[in-house]
């Protein structure tokens, strides 16, 4: 099997991302089915145009078996009109068939390096409950929970705010 490589993403790439993308968050149609069709139109907009991010992938013998997005600080979102203080990773998602291979470890990892490198002081992210996998392995990563980064896209759905401060050396290895 050939090494996974970590790279920007390419032009040619947006389908596989797509495709990967809906793929490992399609889990979640049967845990959110109410707000499932709302949450993969969001996916599909954010894949559309992914400016000011950088689009990272794994790929695997050729094939793209991972991917995610990294905003810069600055960035702005639609659900708010104020500018993220400090990158944010969205997005993260794995092949279903790829899963339990370290790609989403290693794709966090690059995301944490590079936002080091830009000289941020600390980079978040959010997720549910029900995201139980991705959930574990941020938390295993030294990222905290910051309940003011919440917000609550449904009145029963809390996405929920996490924040690593790069400057404690947890999360490098």
């Amino acid at each position: 099997m050939d090494a996974l490589q970590i790279r920007d993403a390419r032009e040619s790439d947006r389908d596989a991302i797509r495709e990967v993308t809906l793929s490992a968050f399609g889990d979640y149609a049967a845990v959110i089915p109410a707000h499932w069709e709302g949450y993969r139109q969001g996916i599909l907009a954010a894949l559309s145009d992914v400016k000011p991010a950088e689009q990272i992938v794994a790929e695997r013998e050729g094939t793209v078996v991972g991917a995610v997005l990294l905003y810069p600080a600055g960035a702005v979102f639609e659900r708010s009109s104020v500018p993220l203080a400090c990158p944010e990773i969205r997005l993260l998602a794995v092949a279903p068939s790829a899963r339990g291979l370290g790609i989403g470890a290693a794709l966090m990892r690059e995301c944490l390096g590079r936002a080091r490198r830009s000289g941020a002081a600390a980079v978040t992210l959010h997720t549910s409950d029900f995201m139980q996998v991705g959930k574990g392995m941020y938390e295993r990563m030294g990222f905290a929970r910051a309940p003011e980064l919440d917000f609550h896209p449904a009145r029963d759905l809390t996405v929920m705010g996490y924040r690593l401060d790069l400057d404690d050396g947890i999360s490098q290895g």
